[in-house]
């Protein structure tokens, strides 16, 4: 079933690259098969827009990558050639009438060889967090005139390309707290992994747990349980860097990768999280009080993700069995 998102209540557009590829990233959809729902809705943008050229395409980060198309020989393109990340730029309709005589393109390949755009309607595909993904485009291999009409015709079906988009981030956030969910953690880390394995750059995993988290629920309530996890999710996120991978792996335990973070670096900012967690006030419940315990490891050459994990993993143990409400390292 198709979700339809309107893009007029989304937030205001960053053009932050590194966030934006970790929107795209998380949405895991850059090189995925054919879906249906995009392919049904690309097919009616061609019908009903009569262009010989359409497509959902997403800005990766060299190239742009298409969902789904039609009228194309290819499924990417470089992407500093790419009329789509011009469009990415901005938060509004990026319109190109005739590329021949537009100094911006008409020495582009796309221009002077196949596809010969001549005309470019592309639409800003907008998630909620304000991060631009990519375009819904339509092309013409003529010069040509967008009526305002035909413009918005273009953004309608845009609001349902962000809807399907919109539920692969329903899957990938946690409903509670807003943060990774564990698949999408585990699954963004890998890459994270694979690239400081290739580029031998440093990079660390906390594994936290609050501490006592049951007796919260049991003296308080699970209302009271899921304040205590929102706000200190929160406090968490202030002490971390932008591009940094937080997620929920469930219950109370959450995980963080510290991207070229080594172990001394990764230990000063869990003591760090340690302390914030511990000042939480809630005036409302005055005799509420939170601690966590945090176990810290960093990426070795050649180690893979699991035992990255496993090692993380058995630090916390480590903490929790030394008195919790600490850091500890393996």
């Amino acid at each position: 079933m198709n979700a339809v998102c309107d893009m007029t209540r989304l937030g205001q557009v960053k053009f932050d690259e590194a966030g934006r590829q970790k929107a795209l990233d998380r949405l895991e959809v850059v090189d995925s098969k054919k879906e249906e729902p995009f392919e049904r809705i690309i097919d009616l943008v061609k019908t009903t827009l009569g262009v010989p050229i359409c497509a959902v395409s997403l800005i990766d980060k060299d190239r742009q990558w298409f969902k789904a198309f039609r009228g194309l020989s290819v499924d990417q393109t470089p992407r500093d050639i790419a009329f789509c990340d011009r469009a990415i730029r901005a938060d509004e309709p990026f319109i190109v009438e005739d590329a021949r005589n537009d100094p911006r393109f008409a020495d582009n390949p796309l221009v002077t060889q196949d596809p010969f755009i001549q005309s470019y309607l592309g639409i800003p595909l907008k998630l909620p967090d304000g991060y631009i993904v990519g375009t819904l485009c339509i092309i013409d291999q003529e010069p040509r005139v967008f009526s305002e009409h035909e413009i918005s015709i273009v953004q309608n079906f845009g609001n349902l390309v962000l809807g399907e988009l919109e539920l692969r981030t329903i899957a990938s956030v946690d409903g509670l707290t807003k943060l990774m969910s564990r698949k999408a953690w585990s699954d963004t880390v890998e890459k994270e992994v694979d690239r400081a394995t290739r580029g031998a750059s440093d990079l660390s995993v906390l594994f936290l747990d609050l501490d006592h988290f049951k007796k919260v629920n049991d003296e308080f309530g699970h209302d009271v349980g899921d304040l205590v996890l929102r706000e200190t999710s929160a406090i968490i996120g202030q002490s971390l860097r932008k591009h940094d991978l937080f997620g929920r792996l469930g219950g109370e335990e959450f995980a963080i990768c510290l991207i070229g973070a080594p172990l001394d670096v990764a230990t000063a900012v869990a003591e760090r999280i340690r302390k914030k967690v511990e000042e939480l006030v809630f005036p409302e419940h005055p005799a509420l009080s939170c601690s966590i315990s945090i176990g810290a490891a960093a990426f070795e050459p050649g180690q893979q993700l699991k035992h990255l994990l496993k090692r993380s993993d058995e630090a916390l143990y480590k903490a929790k069995a030394q008195g919790r409400n600490r850091v500890a390292t393996h």
